[in-house]
């Protein structure tokens, strides 16, 4: 045996492994689900039904508030968890007494179980015994239905997000502004710097990669987030908190099993189709700075 030979066996040795796996639990089970989404099947028996199942869940009534309501809550959780997480990762990284301490802190929400924080916080939100409204009768203040109300349950369910996966964002940032050599920020210190000056034209800029990081991670996460908003309102009040996941779980309680695959090939490829150019304008811009 050659020494080519003997060098493409070995990767084939090493690869082989991974790529079973991979053809396993990722692959097949992807090739299979988009197979299935043109089936009406049960466990037991399929039949073949074409584009049936993709015009009936586009005909679905509440499938445009669901459109809706899960583009509003990826960008506004996004949006908030990128601010929130830089401010924090910039005061985190600072001279500050118990900085490992209130890292820990930050950091602490992330490791707690998503339907244990959505029970918690829909008690602490119901309108009359919840600990939120409670405090604010105590100060005076009359506290909405958080999770009752049409116009602000699906916010509520946000912040919950958000105070939720804020920590990952926080540990990026951090990853990111400590690694800006220190070398800039003494430059602008011996020039007369003010610490808001070296957030804006060094910290800000430098940590793009980070940014870019997050922005990624927190979107992709909104628009398949299906568990919390499942804990705290099961898509309610009507539909005014249901997410397309919500919707595709609804479909397969109901037994349509092939329609709420559909759903879900539905929400791979519109997931792939918003995050992919997201990726290449985010990277196209990083590499341009």
């Amino acid at each position: 045996m050659n020494t080519a030979s003997k060098r493409m066996y070995s990767y084939l040795f090493f690869l082989l492994p991974a790529g079973v796996i991979y053809f396993t639990f990722y692959l097949l089970p992807t090739l299979l689900s988009f197979f299935f989404s043109t089936t009406r099947w049960t466990l037991t028996k399929w039949e073949f039904i074409g584009m049936d199942n993709y015009v009936t869940f586009f005909s679905e009534t509440a499938l445009s508030i669901g459109f809706r309501n899960t583009l509003i809550f990826a960008v506004v959780t996004c949006g908030l968890k990128v601010l929130l997480g830089l401010l924090l990762g910039a005061f985190l990284t600072s001279r500050i007494i118990a900085k490992n301490y209130l890292r820990s802190v930050v950091f602490f929400p992330t490791l707690l179980s998503t339907i244990a924080v959505g029970i918690t916080f829909s008690t602490m939100m119901h309108p009359s015994q919840g600990i939120i409204n409670v405090a604010l009768g105590a100060l005076g203040i009359t506290g909405p239905d958080w999770l009752g109300n049409t116009h602000i349950a699906l916010l509520s369910v946000a912040l919950v997000d958000v105070w939720k996966g804020v920590g990952i964002a926080t540990v990026i940032f951090i990853a990111g502004i400590t690694a800006i050599p220190q070398v800039y920020y003494e430059a602008l210190k011996i020039d007369g710097g003010s610490n808001l000056a070296a957030f804006r034209h060094i910290t800000l800029p430098l940590s793009r990669p980070a940014m870019n990081s997050v922005i990624i991670l927190a979107f992709i996460g909104g628009l398949r987030t299906f568990d919390l908003i499942w804990a705290m309102t099961k898509g309610g009040p009507g539909f005014t908190t249901d997410l397309i996941a919500s919707i595709i779980y609804k479909q397969y309680q109901a037994g349509f099993y092939g329609l709420a695959t559909a759903g879900n090939v539905i929400l791979f490829i519109g997931v792939s189709v918003l995050a992919f150019p997201l990726y290449k304008f985010l990277t196209k811009s990083e590499v341009d700075l």
